[in-house]
């Protein structure tokens, strides 16, 4: 039994109706979509979609903070076809939509590391997968259907199975799956079932994609796209969440094979970052500039530091923040995600502070710790 195959549909969808998606505001508080594709962002740092693409019928989630909930399903798929949604929550680009100050895509060979964390609420009674998606493409895309999709089943219910067949087993994270292989006619699928639900999980996006490299077309020379938790019902749903949803991915790589933690590589300097403070009492700003000492443009950065303690930010410009104390990492926004080589992009932030003032004493940019200006 094979069942058409998601992307394909949504793509006939998204082509069709694309100027009919709908946006919602960034969440505050919870915020519900009942949109066919509406969206919201999550922290700054995700992106929430409703994404109801193969069904007719009502379909709404509950966003909050950290995730979403399926409040309401009424569509029917058919078990032996494709399923009707695939409500998910995203790091990267999705059908021309990018998560604010993502780094993706990013050439797979330039990855030093790349993780996610989800943990999902599960209902009885309902027919669906809780699928986590990995796309990568041979080209830096951010619109469209990408070439090579990863599916990762953490929980299966009812009489569906993933696209293509099964041709072999994987331990991959410590755990065994059932590999599955196969094509939809327009991109490549290979999907990773587990054999007993899993309800949360850390791990390395950057394990998963290393095996596909033995059973695809995927090299170094192609790019990570996005990172997606979600669900696919065929019926029902209502009560499945993703309770939180996380993902980082450092550059770094650079090597003609991609890194692993057995297969580590080391990162050259590349960078050079400036750290001017304006400091007076119990208060401080600092205005940051990030040049781009290499050879090669950088397309997206993350610039990891630790404030000393006793400091903390209230806000900030020209950056996204994720942490306000103690590791934090800034993240570019859309008009300065491309350094060229020689140059530079900047941003800055206004914080507190207790005690004696004190600068970080190390900056590391997509995983590449750079020197001090």
């Amino acid at each position: 039994m094979r069942r058409a195959f998601r992307p394909l549909a949504a793509a006939l969808c998204t082509i069709a109706g694309l100027t009919a998606l709908v946006v919602a505001q960034p969440a505050q508080a919870d915020t519900l979509i009942c949109e066919q594709y509406g969206a919201t962002t999550i922290g700054g740092r995700y992106v929430a979609m409703n994404n109801r693409w193969g069904g007719t019928a009502e379909q709404c989630i509950n966003v909050t903070d950290t995730g979403f909930r399926i409040t309401s399903q009424q569509s029917v798929g058919n078990t032996s076809g494709a399923p009707v949604s695939y409500p998910a929550v995203y790091y990267g680009c999705h059908y021309t939509r990018c998560s604010p100050g993502t780094n993706l895509p990013m050439r797979v060979g330039s990855i030093s590391s790349a993780t996610s964390s989800v943990s999902y609420t599960y209902v009885s009674g309902a027919t669906y997968n809780a699928s986590f998606d990995i796309w990568l493409d041979p080209s830096p895309r951010t619109d469209g259907v990408n070439a090579q999709e990863i599916m990762i089943w953490f929980n299966r219910q009812g009489s569906i199975q993933p696209i293509g067949s099964v041709v072999g087993t994987a331990t991959i994270g410590g755990r065994t799956w059932e590999v599955w292989r196969g094509s939809n006619g327009s991109n490549a699928v290979v999907s990773y079932v587990a054999p007993s639900p899993i309800t949360s999980w850390s791990f390395s996006v950057l394990d998963f994609i290393n095996d596909v490299k033995s059973r695809s077309s995927v090299t170094d020379s192609w790019y990570l796209t996005s990172i997606q938790a979600g669900f696919e019902p065929w019926i029902g749903g209502a009560g499945l969440a993703v309770n939180s949803f996380s993902a980082s991915v450092n550059g770094g790589g650079g090597g003609p094979t991609s890194p692993s933690p057995s297969n580590p590589q080391p990162g050259t300097s590349a960078c050079r970052v400036s750290y001017a403070t304006n400091v007076w009492s119990n208060g401080f700003t600092a205005n940051v500039t990030v040049a781009n000492t290499g050879n090669a443009a950088i397309n997206g950065w993350n610039l990891a530091f630790t404030l000393p303690s006793g400091q903390s930010v209230t806000n900030s410009w020209g950056t996204t923040l994720s942490g306000t104390s103690g590791a934090v990492t800034a993240r570019n926004v859309g008009y300065n995600g491309a350094i060229a080589a020689g140059s530079s992009a900047t941003f800055g932030f206004q914080g507190t502070y207790s005690g004696s003032f004190a600068s970080p004493s190390t900056f590391t940019l997509n995983g590449t710790t750079c020197a001090r200006g």
